[in-house]
């Protein structure tokens, strides 16, 4: 695996270890205060660990090398474990989120103990909160100067997003827990715990439909970074021997896997030697300004 991809199983070991954490404390904490909001956050967490594996599942899978049966590698397992992470955010916390919070608006019950879910709170808040950052800092490191949410729609590395995504809807989650708990408790009134619950689930709902559209595109099988045909393009205007760019591909395989493919004039006075040379030339200049892509597949036009 590249370093990227260390990188990011690193995030998703570390949101592994804090998900596992928290939610063994929120789910005491949701049997001893009844709280429907805590109980929506404790599957919510639950939920978070069985996508965590299933994302180093994706990372294992897209390491393999290319066989007979796969030639250009597994690269995308990480896409379609990524895509499922987004399923079961959907359908683990915020359908799940939401059936509990309109059982718990038809049939309001008091909140008890609140002292100890707000504690489970505060404690879950900060760890979700450093884990976000963590994921920000990361983030932050791989865009360089590209607009953050211009980033996250763009980039190829689901595994970060999806961790980032999850961990972002957590936090956001927790804030909403807390409040809803203690208006519940301040109020005598447990349908803001309901409440709580209720926009705990739109809120996985709103994250997990947007991963599964970014993935899916990955998924299906989408362009590499533009700068990759910026430079390809370079590359042939710069060579004597390539005269002219006529076709130009390029597919995201995988984290750091990128497919080129492009049909191009040469020169007619080239022998056959000469224009192997000029194509391996290319390849090699290709990849030193872009070391992402792993397959290079050069069509020679003759020059009208």
């Amino acid at each position: 695996m590249s370093g990227a991809g260390e990188k990011s199983t690193s995030h998703i070991l570390q949101s592994l270890a804090v998900n596992v954490a928290i939610a063994v404390f929120k789910g005491g904490a949701a049997i001893y205060t009844g709280s429907g909001a805590l109980l929506a956050e404790t599957i919510h967490s639950s939920a978070d660990c069985g996508n965590q594996l299933l994302l180093l599942l994706g990372v294992k899978q897209s390491g393999k090398a290319p066989d007979a049966s796969h030639p250009l590698g597994y690269g995308r397992s990480l896409y379609f474990w990524s895509f499922m992470v987004a399923l079961l955010l959907f359908t683990g916390g915020g359908v799940f989120s939401i059936y509990e919070g309109i059982h718990k608006m038809m049939h309001p019950e008091p909140v008890e103990n609140v002292w100890v879910g707000v504690t489970i709170l505060l404690f879950s808040l900060v760890l979700e909160g450093l884990s976000t950052l963590s994921n920000i800092r990361e983030l932050n490191k791989r865009r360089a100067d590209v607009p953050f949410f211009k980033y996250l729609r763009e980039t190829k590395d689901s595994d970060l997003i999806v961790v980032f995504g999850e961990n972002a809807a957590a936090t956001l989650g927790l804030f909403f827990a807390l409040a809803s708990l203690c208006a519940a408790y301040l109020t005598h009134d447990g349908r803001y715990d309901a409440a709580g619950s209720l926009v705990i689930g739109l809120i996985l709902i709103g994250v997990a439909l947007f991963l599964a559209r970014e993935v899916m595109s990955l998924l299906v099988g989408e362009s590499a970074d533009p700068n990759i045909e910026k430079q390809t393009r370079d590359i042939v205007e710069k060579s004597p021997e390539l005269k002219a760019l006529l076709n130009l591909i390029t597919i995201q395989q995988g984290p750091g896997e990128v497919l080129v493919a492009i049909k191009v004039k040469i020169e007619s006075r080239l022998t056959a030697d000469q224009v192997c040379e000029a194509i391996n030339a290319f390849e090699r200049e290709l990849r030193s300004r872009c070391p992402e892509v792993r397959w290079c597949f050069v069509e020679p036009d003759l020059e009208a």
